[in-house]
């Protein structure tokens, strides 16, 4: 039940990781007379790296990029742990004070808009009871799978099992490893990094896969990155690996989409090169081109180093049923198990289930087009962060955080400084070919693509998985040019 108190502020900001600090970050600095919010779901800072607990998690894009480049990695390896980014969030939150507007615990349910008062009402749930905040402005940054469950396809016999089975989304704490007998079943980027910590921490592993993943190696250490550090101040330096970064992603995403065949040969061969004589090749060569789905790395090669050792093995097949202590296959063979980890992914949600409406009328998200990747067609003075699927994830939250910013400071103009002005991205009349909001053919996504919205084949609806082409369209492009109706 709600209460009959309703706080005002300016700004209400949805999620309090990645995204949601950066653009707290912005507002702040652009904005110092707008008040804000940032509504957390959780009891910490951090969102995806205070959720996922699973052994050996850590980010799959390198820190020179996916660090925010207003407050460099500190660190000097390639990935970072998610304990480690976790705790950068929370010093980058309390550097720049925004840790003093974060409410915790607070989940936001449904989000109003009205148009006579050009306020958004939010209600969200603290665990006590509803409360609700008007605001002008509306951001979401609550990332794109649903937190409280991953998918988790049922498999026959699944009750019958008399191990621990589980959702690698919610690994159980103070899980005993070693010694113990685990499959784990997925071959995506969760399964790539869980596979080598299990073995390593003394558990024997097999990867039950029904197709593989490209899985590239990347050093941590070493190379271009040591140079440029040595010879150059911590800022330059800093500036310089991030870019180097940018460039990098851009060209192999680019050029194995351009050369699909070469890449193929070369990440295969790649893999085969890092394990022993002879290896199975079915369990190395993947049904589709690379980056159709997302490439999954190793640091260091762990994922290899790992199967090429006792502890790790791959099983390519099609599980038929699940019984008491195995997983019998469809192909005939079994494999034993104490624990089964299903690292079978995402269950992708966007806008953190919030119920929205305009003017009382429900919004169903796959009825709207993206405007230049960050507002909806029909749905004024609201803002969401979705990042890229081929790059790192923080490079398009800094970019829609300026676009935010952008945004306010055009509306708070055309409205005169009155408080009550608007925007709100108008669809054009007529047909128009619409494509899917995310690029990648993974599972996860394919199986949400009738609950998203579209993007268009024309400019600014056009979504762009490209740094660049982003830059120019959401720091340089005019807010101005007819799509948006100010009032």
């Amino acid at each position: 039940m709600a209460n009959g108190h309703t706080e005002e502020v300016d700004v209400v900001i949805v999620g309090a990781g990645i995204s949601g600090i950066a653009m707290a970050r912005q507002v702040s600095l652009d904005h110092p007379g707008l008040s804000y919010v940032v509504l957390e779901g959780r009891s910490r800072v951090g969102g995806t790296w205070d959720l996922f607990r699973y052994p050996g998690i850590r980010s799959d894009s390198g820190m020179g990029t996916f660090a925010y480049s207003f407050r460099p990695w500190p660190g000097t390896k390639h990935f970072g742990t998610g304990e480690q980014i976790r705790d950068y969030l929370e010093e980058t939150a309390a550097e720049y004070g925004i840790d003093q507007h974060i409410r915790f615990n607070r989940r936001v349910k449904a989000a109003d808009w009205d148009s006579e008062t050009a306020r958004w009402t939010v209600t969200v749930d603290d665990g006590s009871g509803e409360t609700r905040i008007r605001s002008r402005f509306l951001i979401g940054c609550t990332g794109y799978y649903r937190y409280e469950q991953g998918f988790s396809p049922a498999f026959e016999g699944e009750e019958d099992f008399e191990g621990e089975l589980f959702h690698a989304q919610h690994w159980p704490e103070d899980l005993e490893l070693k010694g113990r007998r685990f499959v784990v079943i997925g071959s995506g980027a969760t399964a790539i990094t869980v596979v080598p910590a299990l073995a390593e921490a003394g558990a024997d592993v097999t990867m039950l896969q029904r197709s593989p993943s490209y899985v590239v190696s990347i050093p941590t250490e070493g190379g271009i990155a040591d140079w440029i550090r040595e010879h150059f101040s911590p800022r330059r330096a800093a500036f310089l690996l991030r870019w180097f970064g940018i460039l990098m992603e851009l060209a192999q995403f680019n050029l194995a989409r351009r050369f699909p065949n070469l890449f193929r040969r070369l990440f295969i061969s790649g893999a085969r090169k890092q394990l022993p004589a002879g290896y199975d090749r079915r369990h190395l060569n993947p049904a589709y081109d690379p980056w159709v789905q997302r490439v999954c790395f190793a640091p260091d090669g762990d994922y290899y180093a790992a199967l090429s050792g006792e502890r790790a093995r791959i099983e390519t097949g099609n599980i038929e049923r699940i019984g008491a202590d195995r997983i019998h296959l469809r192909e005939g063979s079994e494999i034993e198990a104490d624990v089964i980890v299903k690292a079978t992914g995402l269950d992708l949600l966007i806008f953190g289930d919030i119920e929205m409406s305009v003017d009382g009328e429900p919004i169903d998200p796959a009825d709207h087009l993206v405007y230049k990747g960050a507002m909806l067609s029909g749905v004024p003075n609201f803002v969401f962060v979705v990042g890229y699927t081929n790059a790192s994830w923080t490079l398009k939250s800094e970019l829609i955080a300026r676009f935010a910013s952008r945004f306010i400071a055009t509306v708070e103009r055309r409205g005169g400084g009155s408080g009550t002005g608007s925007g709100v991205p108008v669809a054009p009349e007529g047909p128009m070919e619409t494509v899917p909001l995310l690029n990648l053919q993974s599972g996860y996504i394919r199986r949400a693509e009738s609950r998203l919205p579209k993007a268009g084949d024309v400019s600014p609806w056009v979504l762009h998985m490209n740094y660049f082409s982003d830059r120019r369209e959401l720091l340089r492009g005019d807010l101005e040019d007819g799509a948006i109706r100010f009032s």
